[in-house]
């Protein structure tokens, strides 16, 4: 069976097409008209996938939304709905994937880049957030919510997706004096592209819009209360995101953005934002982690010994440069702390992968049987 034909009698897969948007005096403007798949994000690396893809297709779309029970798909005929089925491959906002004349689930493309942590709280599994960025916002607030450690875990996740990072820095309005959190800043990489807002200024925010660009997708994460959903609502020039305070005794920010979607703008772009993540634990993101922590594996391997623990060990070039003020027993501290988590997540999850195949194949030679017996 063909992969077409296999997914065309998944009949829970059907899509539902949407009316096209009128705009009316009771229904605003949208921040941008769909012309097309270009401006999705379509580029040479999807299109030369479909040199290769056998299966037959009749509609090139891109995951807008993704909900509890069924994705929102953009097209350049307008916008539709796919029920979630088990027997599809798990998708997140920004996939492309093929569609059948009916409207009907034909395969996911390949990813150019993809953004996941492992899920939040005591479940051993991963979490998609998005795929095929081209910039990632990493937001946080001039105020008590400022993290360095957090910031280097989005780092983390970001440098393994292969995405671009860009530090967010808003309120500004309300900071007296940038310069400890642009030197923090610094101290984590040198070259790292920083930006500093204020959500609620037009003008300001114009920082932000030459990385919107045609065809260019940008995701915000960050903490709840930090600004994403302002700022999404300013380079959209609407208000399309729900805002709330924070809260004044610890400056800690409420949730405003329930699910991940995207939003195309004026200048051809689109943004994702995504829920406020407090928890974020790290999985199997050991060269993100590398890539975030370049200072330290380069003195690592300046070590005598190929094992160093950067302890008390003779000829360690990790602490000969803390002792010289070339690098932080913070920093260190904290790579080795994301070190041991990322491993410690990662060999759990590939434990649930092995058991959870295990068990699939015991359920289908089960099944085999069982049938086996009642023909005979």
């Amino acid at each position: 069976m063909t992969k077409f034909n296999r997914f065309n009698h998944l009949k829970s897969n059907s899509f539902t097409q949407k009316s096209a948007v009128i705009n009316t005096p009771e229904q605003p403007q949208s921040a941008a008209t769909l012309t097309s798949l270009k401006q999705l994000g379509w580029n040479g690396f999807f299109q030369q996938q479909l040199i290769t893809e056998a299966a037959d297709y009749a509609c090139i779309a891109r995951v807008s939304a993704h909900h509890r029970s069924q994705y929102q798909l953009l097209t350049e005929s307008g916008e539709l709905s796919l029920a979630i089925h088990q027997n599809m491959p798990e998708m997140t906002v920004g996939d492309w994937v093929l569609l059948d004349k009916q409207h009907q689930f034909v395969s996911l493309l390949e990813r150019h880049s993809l953004f996941s942590r492992k899920a939040a709280g005591s479940k051993v599994e991963q979490q998609l957030i998005a795929a095929n960025l081209d910039w990632v916002f990493i937001v946080s607030s001039l105020n008590d919510d400022f993290n360095v450690n957090r910031i280097e875990r989005y780092l983390a996740l970001v440098n393994e997706a292969k995405v671009t990072p860009v530090i967010v820095l808003t309120k500004v309005d309300l900071c007296d004096d940038l310069s400890p959190f642009i030197t923090a800043l610094r101290e984590l990489d040198a070259k790292l592209l920083i930006e500093t807002v204020n959500g609620l200024d037009k003008q300001s925010t114009q920082a932000l819009s030459h990385y919107c660009s045609e065809g260019k997708t940008v995701a915000f994460i960050g903490s709840s209360g930090v600004g994403k959903s302002t700022l999404v609502n300013a380079l959209l020039g609407e208000s399309s995101q729900l805002t709330s305070a924070i809260r004044q005794d610890d400056s800690k920010g409420r949730h405003t953005t329930t699910s991940r979607s995207l939003h195309l703008t004026h200048s051809g772009g689109l943004l994702l934002d995504t829920p406020g993540m407090r928890e974020l634990q790290l999985a199997d993101c050991e060269e993100g982690l590398n890539e975030t922590f370049a200072d330290v594996v380069e003195y690592a391997k300046q070590c005598r010994f190929a094992d160093c623990q950067h302890l008390h060990e003779p000829g360690c070039a990790v602490q000969v440069a803390i002792s010289n003020n070339q690098l932080t027993e913070r920093r260190l501290q904290s790579y080795q702390k994301l070190m041991r988590e990322q491993a410690l997540n990662g060999a759990s999850i590939a434990d649930k992968r092995a058991k959870d195949k295990s068990l699939s194949k015991m359920y289908k030679r089960v099944q085999s049987n069982a049938r086996v017996n009642k023909r005979g």
